[in-house]
């Protein structure tokens, strides 16, 4: 248990049952009245988004949030398979947990696994990867660096928007937050 008065940026809450990370706070000592924490709350498991205030010094629930250095090593049936580069335990972490992080996971690739009391949280990748096209429609004679933009299947099954001048087999940068053509690799 801890107070309202040590809350930080990035510390995980188990509020009301669910599991709540802390994106930004603000301490208000108002002329009138007693003093508050304004907070904004992100759900770990939806990513939604609220704002709740606390009167300063109510106990809050942290919650322990494990986040460890994994190798992702291939997937089985609904589950991913992630080795923990310390003591080599291998976690499965449900695809629904991974979410559209799968889009963009290549074997052997190194993530940030999330657990709490054991439970797998979420995975979090680099904000990069480099990734294979593995099929896109050839450029056309005139297709120039500035202009127009098309489909490219990348190694991993994802599609994204790449310039008409990227070909079949070309490495490129991907933002995997949003999903966007960074540049080639």
């Amino acid at each position: 248990m801890a107070t309202t008065n040590d809350l930080k940026n990035g510390i995980t809450l188990n509020l009301d049952g669910n599991l709540w990370t802390v994106v930004e706070f603000q301490h208000v000592k108002p002329g009138k009245g007693g003093a508050f924490v304004r907070t904004k709350l992100k759900n770990v498991m939806t990513g939604k988004v609220v704002d709740r205030t606390f009167n300063a010094g109510v106990k809050v629930d942290v919650a322990n949030v494990d986040k460890r250095e994994m190798q992702y090593l291939y997937r089985e049936g609904e589950d991913f398979v992630f080795m923990d580069t310390q003591d080599y335990d291998q976690p499965r972490v449900p695809a629904g947990t991974v979410g559209d992080s799968a889009n963009y996971l290549l074997e052997e690739q190194m993530v940030t696994v999330a657990f709490n009391d054991g439970v797998p949280l979420y995975v979090d990748l680099p904000a990069a990867v480099e990734l294979t096209v593995s099929a896109t429609e050839p450029g056309l004679q005139g297709d120039r660096s500035t202009g127009g933009t098309k489909p490219a299947k990348l190694e991993t099954g994802a599609e994204v928007l790449v310039p008409l001048f990227i070909s079949t087999g070309e490495k490129v940068r991907v933002d995997t937050r949003t999903g966007q053509y960074l540049g080639r690799a």
